[in-house]
């Protein structure tokens, strides 16, 4: 039987869902990734989300993130949202708490709205922050407790980068505006900049005012996406942590707009949407 899948989006970031178990004769997850997410040979998204039995016992679900580039993520917003709404749209779950182990920690699912057909809200609970250069990962000439404002050299140009761990790398840069400045060919030469070794997301960030921000997203892996959970959250981390906004903010997208609250207790929490957007078979040799 081919391998069947369902695909979601929160936000416009769409990823096709499918179980551990369709995929048994697969040698490369990383390459299956690379033909189903292409936008013309393939299914089309911006990533995979692999559902299987959780490592831990603490978990109830394990989630495994591709980016359509072949590489595996260590945690998405988005992409586990959309798993999340995979359990509960299949009826492999129904209590209102889930747990998803993820290679960034287990991280925990609050279902608040069902809405027929098949979208979800949840909050969901992406971890703490990491500020230090050696957690983000990022090469400064001396280690770095908070890397804020911090001057760095793109092709010539320098721009004042604040960087942060949110269950990935992420580097923020801070607008007045998203057309003054070629964003999209910044954004990819950050992704690869020789300052952080496993690469990073790049996150353009307007402040609108103390309880909401705008953003444009460049993220590893992927490029240019229309929403990013993880991307989103340092953002408004980032925006916090400069004193440009509350703990608790909108954060407006392409996509769509999410609630971003950074809890006392260190928590960063996303509240926001998953919408089913149709199933099929992958017919093409899975080998």
């Amino acid at each position: 039987m081919p391998p069947s899948f369902i695909k979601f989006h929160g936000f416009g970031n769409d990823y096709i869902v499918i179980e551990s178990k369709e995929l048994t004769a697969l040698t490369d997850l990383g390459k299956f990734a690379q033909r189903i997410c292409n936008r013309h040979y393939g299914a089309g998204a911006d990533g995979i989300a692999v559902i299987g039995p959780p490592p831990e016992q603490i978990a109830d679900f394990q989630v495994r993130i591709f980016n359509p580039d072949g590489s595996e993520a260590s945690l998405s917003g988005n992409g586990t949202r959309c798993a999340a709404a995979y359990l509960y749209y299949k009826g492999l779950w129904s209590a209102p708490e889930l747990r998803l182990s993820t290679r960034a920690g287990v991280k925990r699912y609050i279902l608040r709205e069902h809405m027929d057909p098949g979208r979800y809200v949840f909050d969901s609970e992406l971890g703490q922050p990491k500020f230090d250069s050696n957690s983000i990962p990022m090469l400064t000439n001396e280690p770095m407790e908070k890397v804020i404002d911090y001057a760095l050299n793109v092709d010539g140009s320098v721009f004042k980068v604040t960087a942060l761990q949110m269950g990935n790398p992420n580097c923020c840069i801070f607008v007045d505006d998203f057309d003054s400045l070629d964003w999209r060919r910044i954004g990819k030469d950050l992704e690869n900049h020789n300052q952080f070794p496993d690469r990073t997301n790049v996150v353009f960030v307007r402040v609108v005012d103390r309880e909401t921000i705008e953003l444009r997203i460049w993220e590893r892996g992927v490029g240019e996406t229309e929403a990013s959970g993880t991307c989103s959250c340092a953002a408004a981390v980032a925006a916090m942590i400069k004193g440009e906004t509350e703990r608790l903010v909108n954060v407006q997208m392409p996509g769509g707009k999410a609630k971003i609250h950074w809890r006392k207790d260190g928590e960063v929490v996303i509240t926001g949407a998953a919408e089913v957007i149709y199933g099929g078979d992958w017919l093409a040799q899975t080998g």
